[in-house]
């Protein structure tokens, strides 16, 4: 990536003897919430979502070096927000690609093939330390793994215009962070053909390489729409 579409906002420290990096990617439009400002900028409890995003992170673990991904358009307006919000939790911040894979991919581009990376939706504000630690401490056993919860409605396949049945105990929701050994990701993302993966698992498991399971968190919602962020506002207030 040329210089220019990297800023660093802090020296950010080494010392951490497994080094670990987590992309925060919010490089997306959020068409679906029906706000003109973008949802990540969205204010929960006080201040914008995406500032409780990376916060868990770094609670998580002052030391895992945080990669932000916002589209080129955005980054001035977030530099103001973080000023106004007195945000210091260091990052560094590159720009979006076209699509999510070439955004995943720019992020991966300031990250390197040691360690640990955990890839996270910037839009999932209420991801909780304990889930983040859990994920890396299995990808560091397993290589690869996403945090999932099952699902508790019934479920029905569309067949033309028919529909049947399906167990949900086959069946999980997928979250992040999705976590893996660096040079895994680094690898899978190399070899991807084509661009249209809708979650890094994904990349990984076409690269052959096997995803594990762990147990995600209800509360981890992705805000998506406008009752998303409401919700989120009612845990905030039951913490």
């Amino acid at each position: 990536m040329p210089n220019s579409q990297v800023e660093q906002s802090k020296q950010i420290s080494m010392k951490n003897p497994v080094q670990k990096f987590a992309i925060v990617m919010a490089a997306g439009k959020g068409l679906r919430m029906g706000t003109a400002l973008p949802k990540q900028f969205l204010l929960l409890k006080g201040k914008p979502l995406l500032m409780h995003t990376m916060s868990a992170f770094y609670k998580a673990d002052a030391e895992t070096q945080l990669i932000l991904v916002l589209p080129a358009n955005q980054r001035d307006y977030w530099k103001f927000l973080c000023k106004e919000y007195e945000f210091t939790v260091p990052h560094q911040l590159i720009a979006g690609g076209d699509c999510r894979f070439d955004s995943v991919r720019n992020g991966l581009s300031l990250a390197g093939d040691k360690g640990l990376i955990a890839i996270h939706d910037g839009v999932r504000p209420l991801v909780s330390p304990e889930l983040i630690n859990r994920c890396f401490q299995a990808a560091r056993k397993y290589g690869a793994v996403v945090p999932v919860t099952p699902v508790i409605e019934s479920l029905r396949k569309v067949e033309g215009s028919l529909s049947h049945a399906e167990s949900r105990s086959d069946y999980r929701l997928v979250q992040t962070p999705q976590v893996f050994k660096a040079a895994l990701i680094q690898t899978a993302y190399r070899k991807a053909i084509g661009n249209d993966f809708t979650d890094d698992a994904s990349v990984a498991e076409a690269a052959g390489i096997p995803v594990q399971l762990v147990e995600g968190e209800r509360t981890n919602l992705k805000i998506t729409e406008a009752i998303d962020l409401q919700l989120a506002e009612l845990f905030f207030k039951n913490e």
